[in-house]
């Protein structure tokens, strides 16, 4: 996962809102939610996108943030078409991020073996 510099940011705020928009994206990589074997297509491009913007912005209230909405435009056209063509793709894709967020906040197990 690659970060900007924080100080290419107008403020805090709004680079932890990209970190947690990446890391949903992280989430996706075969070794761990697997979400991206479903194509590379522009519709699945949009539902990455719409995964990663949702699971940035449940990330950011669960942690007291404001999420971020200043790159959700870039993505409107994609995600309007895709909700057009499947009716079920706002339900998949929250239901996608949740398992992300999930994913990156649940305790680790190595954590687990510290604390026994």
């Amino acid at each position: 996962m690659h970060m900007p510099p924080v100080s290419t940011f107008h403020d805090a705020g709004g680079y932890y809102a990209t970190l947690a928009h990446e890391t949903i994206h992280w989430t996706g990589h075969e070794s761990r939610l697997d979400r991206f074997k479903k194509g590379r297509d522009r519709e699945a491009y949009a539902r990455e996108e719409l995964v990663a913007e949702v699971g940035a912005c449940m990330t950011c209230l669960a942690l007291g943030l404001i999420p971020d909405f200043g790159q959700s435009g870039a993505y409107i056209e994609g995600w309007l078409k895709a909700l057009h063509d499947d009716k079920k793709f706002i339900f998949s894709a929250a239901s996608a991020a949740q398992k992300a967020v999930d994913y990156i906040t649940a305790p680790n197990k190595f954590q687990q073996r510290e604390a026994a």
